[in-house]
């Protein structure tokens, strides 16, 4: 079996159906992928690669404040192989900038659409609901608070989603996508965005919540005699 080499987006090791399935709290879950991670190491020669310092800091700060122990900490600082991605030297077709420009700029005309029909319709809604019109061609310039609120809290998480969803918004996502490109490696996450972009550029991607189920079967394969002691 050829060595192979993974690089580990946050989500990777904090995604909540990953977490649900190795142990349920986040500290138990961790512990328990980077056990399963030393052991492909130990015993597979798999590598499995962090971008330094920005995933690292966003990972461990993340578990630190969320109460994970010491000792996930430390597995992650021995079985997880910290390295800062070549900004300089990684290839990127001019192919794949061009069209995530076009991709963003569709992306936000969208949140512009939605910001408008939430404006109309916070306002619509408002001057009826405040008049004794029988419909809204009858309203009165009037405005209440309590309706404005609801609606913008809507349009936030519109707006949001309309976004953040499938696009590269952090320079760690980034780092992930170069560091992986540089070392020919697969891409773990389970965030839409590296994902859409791990394909574009011929990456190889694992969703976070089937990682350690693929090594473990790894484990099993190659030595049945290990998967006791995970």
């Amino acid at each position: 079996m050829l060595r192979q080499r993974f690089v580990l987006d946050t989500s990777a090791l904090t995604d909540t159906q990953t977490r649900e399935l190795e142990g349920g709290t986040l500290d138990l879950a961790m512990g328990g992928i980077l056990d399963i991670i030393a052991e492909g190491r130990l015993h597979l020669g798999i590598s499995c690669y962090i971008p330094y310092p920005s995933v690292y800091t966003e990972m461990r700060e993340f578990a630190k404040n969320n109460g994970c122990g010491e000792d996930t900490l430390a597995k992650m600082d021995t079985w997880l192989v910290k390295k800062t991605p070549d900004r300089y030297e990684v290839k990127i077709p001019s192919k794949i900038f061009y069209d995530y420009v076009d991709f963003m700029r569709g992306r936000i005309n969208k949140g512009m659409n939605v910001a408008e029909d939430a404006i109309w319709e916070s306002a619509t809604e408002c001057l009826f609901r405040t008049t004794k019109a029988k419909t809204r061609h009858e309203i009165e310039p009037e405005i209440e608070r309590d309706v404005i609120g609801g609606i913008i809290n809507s349009f936030r998480d519109k707006y949001r989603n309309a976004l953040r969803y499938g696009i590269l918004d952090s320079a760690p996502d980034i780092d992930v996508l170069l560091l992986a490109k540089e070392l020919d490696a697969a891409v773990v996450a389970s965030d839409m965005g590296i994902q859409k972009w791990a394909e574009q550029l011929g990456l190889r991607f694992v969703e976070a919540k089937s990682f350690p189920a693929m090594i473990k079967e790894y484990l099993k394969r190659l030595k049945p005699e290990k998967m006791n002691t995970i």
